[in-house]
């Protein structure tokens, strides 16, 4: 059996809509791996205290609720105890709540070898907020991907509203900053960037450009083949 360790991972962390899924799925298809949207973990929990009508305060419930996820991944789709919830769980409402219960060390620990366990050959790219500097801190590549606060927010405002969604420009750049200065300032795995990460501005990037320089960077790593 492949020692987990022996397995290559990307980890590809940043502030809200700084485009780090889109960067981490197109650098995982372009080198054959595997995907972690690690956010995606906090919002299925987001989504599903909600549903439950969970009190978000309460952390020892909102962290049961973490441990007994019932979901599944199947790329592009993610599903919710059977439901797909793709769309559902890309909500501002649920992306704000899950930014609250993702500073409860509790519900970071009942998540992190579920997120550990997404390691398996050929390799991994996983984007979050601690995939670095907690989840995978052997990793032999890591990027911290930023942006202007503006910038996201306009990228933001243009997917929701590509999906049909009305959004308020001015709304969702002040939800923006609130959640950056929640990740940045909680006690438990705070949004910073690990000591030998790569910064990455993307803000006057394209995508292609982005998922390029993370490219190169990797082929300038040195890592013994799985």
């Amino acid at each position: 059996m492949t020692e987990t360790s022996s397995i290559p991972v990307i980890t590809i962390d940043g502030p809200t809509a700084s485009g780090k899924g889109t960067i981490a799925h197109q650098v995982a298809e372009r080198l054959g791996w595997h995907t972690l949207d690690s956010g995606a973990l906090y919002r299925l929990t987001a989504l599903s205290c909600l549903r439950r009508q969970v009190d978000a305060k309460d952390e020892s419930e909102v962290q049961r609720v973490a441990a007994d996820l019932d979901i599944r991944f199947q790329h592009p789709r993610i599903f919710l105890e059977g439901e797909d919830v793709t769309e559902a769980i890309r909500q501002e409402q649920v992306g704000n709540l899950a930014s609250q219960v993702a500073v409860m060390p509790g519900v970071r620990g009942a998540l992190l070898q579920r997120q550990r366990d997404f390691r398996v050959a050929p390799g991994l790219v996983g984007d979050g907020r601690d995939m670095g500097t907690v989840v995978f801190p052997d990793a032999p590549l890591k990027i911290f991907l930023l942006a202007d606060a503006e910038v996201r927010a306009e990228r933001r405002c243009k997917q929701l509203n590509e999906k049909g969604i009305s959004a308020n420009l001015a709304s969702l750049l002040a939800d923006l900053r609130a959640r950056d200065e929640r990740d940045r300032t909680r006690a438990h795995a705070p949004l910073v960037p690990a000591q030998d990460a790569h910064i990455v501005d993307s803000s006057r990037l394209s995508i292609e450009e982005t998922v390029n320089i993370v490219l190169d960077l990797w082929s300038g790593v040195s890592f013994p083949s799985a």
